[in-house]
């Protein structure tokens, strides 16, 4: 019978706890002064990745190394992940 009675009452003590649409809005108010666009960051930062990781891989090219299929997807996919989250960014905060 307590232990019923407990779960009663932490009940509306863990629907108050969960953060709301104000919390939200906060967020991406903050987030909005913070930044012009998380978006055109995402994409900034995305080129000069893959401008970085075409150079590295023409020096490898030049230097006679033939295996450097690993880098050229490590660098390629760390310029998608970039995108890919400003994308979601965009989506979540709408910044």
């Amino acid at each position: 019978m307590k232990k019923l009675l407990v779960v009663f009452l932490l009940i509306p003590a863990t629907a108050i706890c969960q953060p709301g649409i104000t919390e939200m809005q906060e967020a991406r108010s903050d987030l909005t002064q913070s930044f012009f666009s998380a978006r055109d960051l995402s994409l900034v930062i995305a080129a000069i990745l893959g401008i970085i990781g075409a150079v590295r891989i023409y020096h490898n090219l030049q230097m006679g190394r033939e295996r450097f299929t690993s880098e050229v997807a490590a660098w390629f996919f760390s310029a998608l992940f970039m995108v890919l989250l400003g994308a979601f960014c965009q989506a979540v905060f709408g910044i």
